[in-house]
């Protein structure tokens, strides 16, 4: 697989072509060996290109990115050099990496967290979600236990998802301004299946899409797989410049805009209802679906929680929103459990997409979640409280270690978007990594390759003295005095 994926095929190749399509743009313009080498090296780090991975011949991918054999060569030859790649006679060329070095990106998501060279625990700063609040998931099991044998006696396959939660989404929609019918709410295995279903549907390759920038790593990641064409909206410390995106939605006219209105990740920041009213004018428009994530939308900190988009449409206004969440926020990851809420028709087209790629969700996961859904508003305070503390306590370590470093305190969300003052992320990331700890490089959540290289993603998901011992380990590797190479030649700036 290529174009945002990880690269894991049957016989463990990415083909000359697949690797080429990876590529940023400038190294295709212009593919010196050096380049080349750190884009490669960048896609294995990311996860785009999977461990133990065997690269095209050198040959092959030359002709493919129109450049020299010696180009390729060398770039395999420093990739050698710096343990990123292997090479044996006869097999080819594998990716690696370096000894002592722990995986991050998708890696640490698929491999675990890794830990030190020296086996100590690592401490994964890389996912922002919590583990499953005390007591509430066996509760909810133990709901659902005495409940699974009859169920058990029917086949078991549920392609819309479970009636009885597709009521419960669709009543919680209703109570929180949106009115919502259970024909409406398609259920999934989690929002990043809600969201490439949608794609899947609505999206051919080449299509124009518009997303914020920075946004939600593993969205781009779907874009990029389906090979669309993304254009996009610039969110800041002082958050969304609604001109620039209704210009750039007129003068585009794209299939598709991606936004994340509520506690927007990676910023935190919160779209507000007079921008949210210029949003949907401007796509209903320019006849452009907007897909609407709330999966973050429950985290409200410091503010009252938004009501749905959509809600704020004239009546008969939101027919081309669709929203798309989960429970992995608010309850627990592990439970694969998402919706997406749009018109009836769209559901059942969505519905047609999701039974060609696996017929039905977790009957297990759905009743367990029936109990978690219909409870979530006397759950949440607990959760949202636990949530304060552990932000502020990952605040008072950044003042303590990195006082040089700066951010917005965002009004809900899970994670700070933290500003390095030089764009040396990647190189931080890479040897914090080294450290055992594991971290959104600010470059993942960048439309176009290179840029965010001064921020971080921390998320203030962990424990307070983990989140210490973490940001402890982030300003040692920072300040050990050796110098981090900047990876883009740039001025500092602010997104």
């Amino acid at each position: 697989m290529a174009n945002g994926r990880v690269v894991q095929t049957a016989d463990r190749t990415i083909g000359s072509r697949q690797l080429a399509a990876l590529l940023p743009a400038e190294v295709l313009a212009r593919p010196g060996y050096r380049a080349l080498a750190d884009a490669v090296r960048t896609l294995i780090l990311d996860g785009r290109i999977a461990l133990h991975v065997r690269l095209p011949a050198e040959r092959e991918l030359a002709e493919a990115i129109g450049a020299s054999r010696a180009t390729v060569t060398g770039a395999y030859d420093l990739l050698r050099e710096s343990g990123y790649v292997r090479s044996r006679r006869g097999s080819g060329t594998w990716t690696e990496l370096p000894d002592g070095h722990g995986a991050v990106g998708a890696h640490a998501i698929v491999g675990g967290t890794g830990g030190r060279a020296d086996g100590e625990p690592g401490i994964d700063l890389a996912i922002a979600a919590m583990g499953a609040p005390d007591g509430t998931l066996a509760e909810a099991f133990a709901w659902a236990a005495p409940r699974l044998p009859e169920l058990a006696r029917s086949p078991g396959y549920h392609p819309f998802g479970m009636p009885d939660l597709r009521t419960a989404v669709a009543d919680r929609f209703t109570r929180r301004g949106l009115p919502t019918r259970p024909e409406q709410i398609l259920i999934t295995a989690g929002a990043q299946q809600a969201f490439a279903l949608v794609v899947s549907l609505l999206c051919r390759a080449g299509d124009r899409v518009v997303t914020e920038n920075p946004t939600y790593a593993n969205a781009l990641d779907a874009l990029r797989h389906a090979r669309v064409r993304t254009g996009s909206i610039a969110v800041s410390d002082a958050g969304w410049d609604m001109e620039i995106a209704e210009s750039t939605l007129r003068q585009t006219v794209p299939r598709l805009a991606y936004v994340i209105p509520d506690f927007h990740n990676p910023t935190g920041a919160l779209m507000p209802s007079e921008q949210r009213l210029r949003l949907l004018a401007a796509t209903r428009a320019t006849g452009t679906w907007l897909v609407v994530d709330e999966t973050i939308a429950d985290i409200a900190l410091d503010v009252p929680a938004p009501a749905p988009l959509a809600s704020l449409a004239p009546r008969g206004g939101a027919d081309h929103v669709i929203t798309i969440g989960s429970l992995s926020k608010t309850h627990w990851g592990g439970l694969r459990v998402g919706w997406v809420r749009a018109t009836a028709k769209m559901i059942t087209e969505l519905t047609a997409v999701r039974v060609s790629a696996d017929m039905t969700g977790s009957v297990l996961d759905q009743l367990v979640a029936l109990p978690l859904m219909e409870s979530l508003e006397r759950s949440l305070p607990e959760r949202l409280a636990q949530l304060r503390g552990r932000r502020e306590a990952l605040v008072r370590s950044l003042e303590r270690h990195t006082p040089e470093w700066s951010w917005q305190l965002p009004p809900g969300g899970l994670s700070l978007w933290v500003d390095l003052g030089e764009p040396v992320s990647s190189a931080l990331a890479e040897r914090a990594a080294d450290a055992g700890v594991h971290i959104g490089r600010g470059a993942r959540f960048g439309v176009d390759p290179g840029t965010f290289e001064h921020r971080l993603r921390i998320p203030y998901t962990l424990p307070a003295d983990r989140l210490d011992e973490g940001v402890r380990r982030l300003a040692s590797a920072f300040h050990d005095g050796v110098p981090l190479a900047p990876a883009v030649e740039r001025p500092h700036w602010v997104a």
